[in-house]
């Protein structure tokens, strides 16, 4: 089995076309073919259905496409390991984080690690977390900054607890103050108010529902589906308010009010995890020391 026939593989389970997959990875269509074939003879099994010209995947393909994927991408970690040995002059780390925390925590760590290693290329790929597990476990990403607990706790991920952080209540400065105390807003005092609200799968959105719940009531949404600047966007037009990461209300700057929780208030934990089979390439692991150092 040779990493060229398992990256033709791919290209046409992704492609679902001999034609079109051969010109993605930029070999003659016959090649491909005759690759694929050597593959499934080597595996004993077809890999493609092509009844009437559709291409789709066996139940072998099926097995074989995630186990591929992940070879690659361990095979290209490793081409990289190699290319950064001496002083990270080149490279690449691909980190994962949430929306929230490439708004707050990343700018200032990326721009320093950035001045420090302006040959390393950073990839980065915003998703809540359950995705992010995903795109670790398959060997897609370096890095990835998550929420804890996850959302399904996997053995082959290594976490390091980063900083737990506090919610606030954010709201316009032309709308009334939230809640009843004027200083600080206790969960119960959500009730009263209209939340702009995140998509479904951002951890803000269930860590938020989870709390009112709690506290015994459904939480009322004046806007929902949003991403973290359409959040902040229409707080800001008065359309209600949003429970945030204090981090990310104290860098959006003008327009909003920020209210801090009663306590014992809102928090989330943040971690950095990796594969715990594969160690991080050396400038992953750079940036992951620069991430655990930063204030």
């Amino acid at each position: 089995m040779q990493l060229q026939q398992l990256q033709y593989f791919v290209a046409v389970a992704e492609t679902r076309h001999f034609t079109r997959a051969a010109e993605q990875v930029h070999v003659a269509q016959p090649s491909l073919s005759q690759q694929i074939r050597a593959l499934e003879r080597e595996l004993g099994a077809e890999l493609f259905s092509r009844a009437r010209g559709n291409i789709a995947l066996t139940d072998a393909g099926e097995t074989l496409l995630p186990l591929a994927r992940r070879i690659l991408a361990d095979a290209d970690t490793a081409r990289q390991e190699v290319q950064e040995l001496g002083r990270l002059e080149r490279g690449r780390v691909r980190l994962g984080a949430t929306p929230s925390l490439c708004t707050g925590l990343l700018p200032d760590v990326l721009r320093e690690f950035h001045d420090r290693y302006p040959g390393i290329r950073l990839l980065i790929e915003e998703g809540g977390s359950h995705d992010l597990v995903r795109e670790l476990a398959r060997g897609a990403l370096d890095l990835a900054l998550v929420v804890l607990p996850l959302p399904s706790p996997s053995p082959a991920l290594t976490t390091l607890e980063l900083l737990r952080e506090d919610l606030v209540v954010v709201s316009s400065p032309e709308a009334p103050a939230p809640g009843t105390r004027g200083r600080s807003v206790r969960v119960s005092d959500l009730q009263r108010e209209r939340l702009v609200m995140f998509r479904h799968g951002y951890d803000l959105r269930e860590l938020t529902v989870a709390a009112c719940r709690a506290a015994g009531f459904e939480p009322d949404f004046a806007v929902e589906g949003g991403e973290m600047d359409a959040v902040l966007g229409f707080v800001r037009a008065g359309l209600g308010v949003a429970v945030v990461p204090r981090m990310v209300a104290t860098r959006a700057g003008r327009g909003l009010r920020v209210t801090p929780l009663t306590r014992p208030g809102l928090h989330r934990t943040i971690a950095l995890a990796h594969r715990s089979d594969v160690a991080p390439p050396r400038a992953a692991r750079e940036l992951q020391r620069m991430l655990m150092e930063a204030p």
